[in-house]
Order: structure tokens, then sequence, then C-alpha cells
């Protein structure tokens, strides 16, 4: 078996070889971004930038919607309990066990919770009430769960108004 002697001489070769590789690439970036005009790039940053924020807004909006639908539906559950305490604790507990094995975190016991307020806080003016529609499309869950601590609807309206309008 011959043995393979690798010297100080191959390692500086591969050193050279690669900042070959390495100055030819920068200089084929630099011809690429040369190639492109700098406005007509901006342009089409501009329009994928814009759409990236309003699919954010989006998602946020129908998941929103979605906490306050869920919270509802927990309110509308309960009230047909018969022991209402105890079968909320045990529906609270019991819903978040099923929808975390299939849906992941973020549905624990006090999320659930957290969507029973919200709906509780704004129970006829969910997220898809016409006069609310522009406001509650701006504003995030994390808005939502600061304005639920508010106990005046006047507040939580004026506040949700305010937090829109520095968006």
């Amino acid at each position: 078996m011959a043995q393979h002697h690798d010297g100080p001489g191959r390692w500086k070769l591969e050193q050279k070889i690669e900042m070959t590789k390495k100055k030819s690439s920068e200089e084929s970036n630099d011809r690429i971004f040369r190639a492109v005009r700098g406005e007509f790039y901006e342009s089409i940053a501009g329009v994928l930038r814009t759409a990236r924020s309003n699919a954010y807004r989006a998602v946020n909006f129908v998941m929103v919607e979605a906490y306050w639908n869920i919270g509802r539906m927990i309110v509308e559950e309960e009230q047909q309990g018969k022991e209402r305490a105890e079968y909320g604790a045990a529906l609270i507990k019991n819903l978040s066990l099923r929808l975390t094995e299939e849906f992941g975190k973020g549905l624990t016991e006090r999320n659930l919770l957290y969507m029973r307020q919200f709906y509780l806080a704004f129970p006829s003016e969910g997220p898809q009430s016409q006069k609310l529609n522009t406001v509650c499309s701006q504003l995030t869950w994390s808005h939502y769960r600061l304005l639920m601590r508010l106990e005046k609807p006047e507040a939580r309206q004026w506040y949700m108004t305010e937090a829109a309008s520095q968006i």
C-alpha cells in the first residue's frame, strides 16, 4: 500500500485554489449586482416587502378571528354544562390536551382561557364586526391580550382605536 504524502506544498496549493474560487465568486456577484439597475431592483424588492407585510397582517387577522371564535365556542359549550365551574375547568383542561396533541404547543389551558376572555370582552363586536373590522385587522393578539385587562368597554374602544392609529 503506497503512502499518501501531503506536505505543506499541497496545503498552500489548496489555499490558493480556494482563494481564487472566492475571488471569482465575489467578482461574479459584483457583475450581477451591477447588471441589475438599482432603481429596478428596489421596485421589485418593494413589491416583495409589501407582499410579506400584507401576508403577515392577513394571517394575524385570521388567527385573531379564530381565537375569538374559539372563545365564543368555549363560552357556548360551558353554558350548556350543568355544574358550570367544574365543567368549565374540566372542559378547558381536556380541550387543551386534545388540541395540543393535534396542533402542537400554544393551545395551553391559559391560552384557551385568554380566548374565552377575549370573546367575553368583545362579545358582539368580534373581529368580524363591520364597524371594527378596519381597526381589528391592524391589531395583534398581543394588543388584544392587553385590551382585555380593561373592564370598561369605552376604555377598551378608545385604546383599541389609539393603538391602531399608532401602527
